[in-house]
């Protein structure tokens, strides 16, 4: 993993210079920084790509779009736990199920910074859009080869 402090998002790709970059399904993963916390991690430490901060950040839904920066993410699942959380801590990959995350693909590409501001589509009527919005936090993270 490589912290870059802006990354360019390009439309049905993923983030340029990632490991994933190009794949159809798994292009972003979006971490609550909270859930990090909760669990002594850093960012970074269960290969997300970027870090999402606020009081009340998440969960997304799938489906749910999101613009970050000049780039618009459209939530497609959460992300299961795999293998690799217990070899990074024995135990992690069970305390970690339903806070790993969510996939998202790129609708929109265009450049995201760290502290852009996440903001969820109007189309989200559950959720109070009128709240401070999240913000990436951090610094974004690429899984570079």
């Amino acid at each position: 993993m490589q912290a870059v402090e802006q990354v360019r998002a390009v439309a049905g790709q993923g983030l340029e210079g990632d490991a994933s970059f190009g794949r159809r399904q798994r292009q972003v993963l979006l971490v609550n920084e909270n859930h990090l916390a909760e669990l002594n991690l850093r960012p970074g430490d269960v290969r997300e790509n970027i870090t999402v901060g606020g009081s009340s950040v998440g969960p997304f839904v799938p489906g749910e779009r999101l613009t970050i920066g000049e780039a618009v993410l459209e939530v497609i699942s959460d992300c299961e736990p795999c293998q690799r959380m217990d070899d990074l801590r024995p135990g992690l990959q069970g305390l970690i199920r339903g806070r790993r995350g969510s996939l998202a693909t790129v609708v929109v590409g265009g450049q995201i910074r760290v502290g852009d501001p996440v903001r969820p589509s109007r189309a989200v009527a559950a959720r109070s859009l009128d709240a401070a919005p999240w913000t990436t936090r951090g610094a974004l993270e690429g899984k570079l080869p």
